[in-house]
């Protein structure tokens, strides 16, 4: 268990940093390190090994996302008129995929995530503009397309940044404000998506091995110890960096999200 907690502060300050710049809940690193540690310490069989990471990566961003939040607020970056319908929806979506998931075959949804990502990787790429040219739809449309966005990033254990970022973008939404809106995304997903997981672990695992429903806690707690002090170091770096480098950047790790989910 000490091995794991010690593994889990390295890693929750490499997350923290990633969801202060990039406006991302860091599961996409946080899910296949637990994947693997977590069977390799006989914590968990590997059949529950998908189950669990999920969860505690979800765990996880509640405490990185509010951070992120609350440093992309006090510089300006948080559009809460747009925030609040992107949050519903996300709550939403993740609260019903949270306690739905172990009944869910991820396999077919994650190939069709990967390529969906390839896409909008290859775009943001190829884009010479900081905005795209599409108007925000309504609010309706909006909390309807953040509850399928948040219900994905529910599944993968993800806060959402590599979904809402790019779309937002799309919609002629800043990157800036598009970050610190996926950011927030991240709160709800995380929270509603937690909750889920939650009451549909609880019948496998008890609080006395270390467990919340499917959430593993030490790892959780090593995590969110260090990613709580590196958010907001991210969340500095996006203000001084160009625009156009920080959507680059983010075109790059959309590759890398798009490799993953397509061969794993």
């Amino acid at each position: 268990m000490l091995t794991i907690i010690l593994l889990a502060l390295l890693l929750g300050a490499l997350v923290g940093f990633l969801a202060g710049l990039l406006g991302i809940g860091g599961g996409l690193v946080i899910v296949p390190v637990l994947v693997m540690l977590l069977p390799a310490y006989g914590v968990v069989p590997a059949d529950h090994a998908i189950l669990v990471a999920v969860a505690t990566s979800l765990g996880s961003i509640i405490v990185t996302a509010t951070s992120s939040v609350y440093a992309h607020h006090r510089w300006g970056s948080v559009p809460w008129s747009i925030a609040g319908g992107i949050m519903t929806g996300a709550a939403i979506g993740a609260w019903s995929v949270g306690y739905l998931a172990h009944n869910i075959s991820g396999a077919v949804l994650q190939l069709i995530f990967g390529v969906a990502v390839l896409l909008l990787a290859l775009r943001m790429l190829g884009s010479r503009s900081t905005l795209g040219k599409k108007p925000l739809p309504g609010k309706g449309v909006v909390v309807m397309l953040s509850a399928v966005l948040g219900g994905i990033a529910s599944l993968l254990g993800i806060g959402g940044g590599a979904l809402f970022v790019p779309v937002l973008n799309y919609f002629s939404v800043d990157m800036r404000r598009a970050i610190g809106c996926a950011a927030a995304s991240g709160i709800a997903i995380a929270l509603f998506g937690t909750l889920g997981y939650v009451i549909a672990g609880w019948q496998h695992y008890r609080l006395a091995e270390g467990f919340i429903g499917y959430i593993y806690l030490p790892a959780l707690l090593g995590i969110v110890t260090t990613s709580v002090f590196t958010a907001p170091l991210g969340a500095r770096l996006t203000q001084t960096l160009p625009v156009l480098t920080i959507k680059r950047v983010f075109g790059v790790f959309l590759l890398l999200v798009s490799a993953k989910m397509m061969f794993s």
